[in-house]
């Protein structure tokens, strides 16, 4: 992909800078924030508009209030942690293009940040409504993409703002472009991509993007389920997407025919109602009250042993139940087996970085994405919105 026009290049000085940040965290059940990652993410870039003088004025979303003012979801808890980070106070603007976030914009000096509130408070962010893009853009003199977790969205702070104002790439953003990049752009083979959670609908068309990229592609967790059961494989109690016995028939013969080489578990560790403890069992064998929870030993040296070969590596999603300790030593496993392998390894999608730091093996990878779904469209080679509106260098 062609890069960018980056915040190097960006006349900051004495210029009010609208950055678009993620700063959607998680939050504790009273609302202050339980992992500040995706602020830390940002420092870079903040702290290079400040050194440099702009007046920067921040846009992020936070959560899902349906396009109306509610307090469960205010930004508040977030500036206070920027601020803590930061170590200076960052105000919190009430409203998001009304007259008092008019005025804080104008008052702001060389140095100084200003948070507006929730995006989403205002219909018109996921509407990309024009006459909000504008009153947005009306806020600030330059415009920088620095959420690269929403760039696949086309809303009004990722698509109006920057077409009516001049718009640079922040160094976040310039990052995830040259470490996926390479994803894409002739990867040194073996390239291996593992794939791992649910939702095997919406992930079909990924999935077949790597056939005659990838030399091979290993599946595990429910992603694996309707391709074992096309295969049949009788998996018992587990949960799996009806439906779609003709599109993973189908997968199997197009990765077939592009040479691309699909591991499936051969092993799966169960649960079963009344039984303490869990269970392993081959595939062919699975007990009818069984539910599958996590790829056996055998499937992960399996999958290790493709890593061991491996020049590239690209993950997505857990092997199992990592969120449960009886079912997370096949995702740890062979993610660990990563930090012994010379190779470059990328992590993306969802709760990779949070699986990754849980399971302690961020070590493991040479980077780990800040993008869900625009990371895993991105790998994918679609066009982003949020990225194709800002100009070429």
């Amino acid at each position: 992909m062609a890069q960018k026009k980056g915040l190097a290049s960006a006349p900051v000085r004495g210029r009010r800078v609208l950055v678009r940040v993620d700063f959607n965290v998680p939050q504790e059940p009273n609302g202050q924030v339980a992992d500040d990652r995706r602020i830390v993410e940002a420092l870079p870039t903040l702290n290079h508009l400040r050194a440099a003088g702009a007046r920067t004025i921040l846009m992020s979303h936070l959560g899902r209030p349906e396009g109306h003012h509610d307090p469960r979801f205010s930004l508040r808890p977030v500036v206070h942690r920027l601020s803590a980070i930061l170590g200076q106070p960052v105000p919190l603007a009430d409203d998001i293009i009304g007259v008092h976030a008019l005025e804080q914009t104008a008052r702001l000096q060389n140095g100084q940040f200003l948070m507006l509130e929730n995006l989403r408070f205002h219909p018109g962010e996921e509407a990309n409504d024009p006459a909000f893009a504008a009153q947005l853009a009306h806020l600030g003199e330059l415009f920088v993409e620095d959420a690269f977790g929403t760039v696949h969205r086309a809303h009004a702070s990722t698509v109006g703002v920057p077409q009516r104002v001049p718009a640079f790439a922040g160094l976040l953003v310039e990052r995830e472009l040259r470490e996926l990049s390479k994803l894409i752009e002739d990867p040194p083979q073996p390239y291996v991509v593992l794939l791992g959670g649910a939702k095997v609908a919406d992930k079909l068309p990924f999935l077949a993007s790597f056939c005659g990229r990838a030399r091979t592609i290993a599946i595990g967790g429910a992603l694996a389920f309707p391709f074992l059961r096309a295969q049949g494989h009788d998996l018992g109690a587990s949960l799996a997407e009806p439906g779609l016995e003709k599109a993973a028939d189908e997968f199997l013969h197009r990765a077939e025919a592009a040479g691309t080489e699909l591991l499936f578990p051969v092993d799966l560790v169960v649960e079963r109602p009344g039984v303490v403890g869990a269970e392993t069992h081959p595939v062919s064998a699975i007990p009818r009250d069984a539910s599958a929870c996590d790829i056996g030993p055998e499937t992960r040296a399996r999958f290790a042993a493709r890593i061991d070969g491996s020049k590239t590596v690209f993950w997505n999603g857990p092997l199992g139940r990592a969120e449960d300790s009886r079912f997370r030593a096949g995702t740890r496993e062979v993610l660990s087996r990563l930090g012994s392998v010379a190779g470059y390894h990328v992590a993306a999608g969802g709760d990779s970085a949070r699986i990754a730091h849980d399971l302690g093996v961020t070590e493991s990878f040479q980077f780990i994405s800040t993008g869900g779904g625009a990371a895993l469209e991105f790998v994918q080679g679609l066009s982003l919105p949020g990225l194709a509106v800002l100009p070429d260098a």
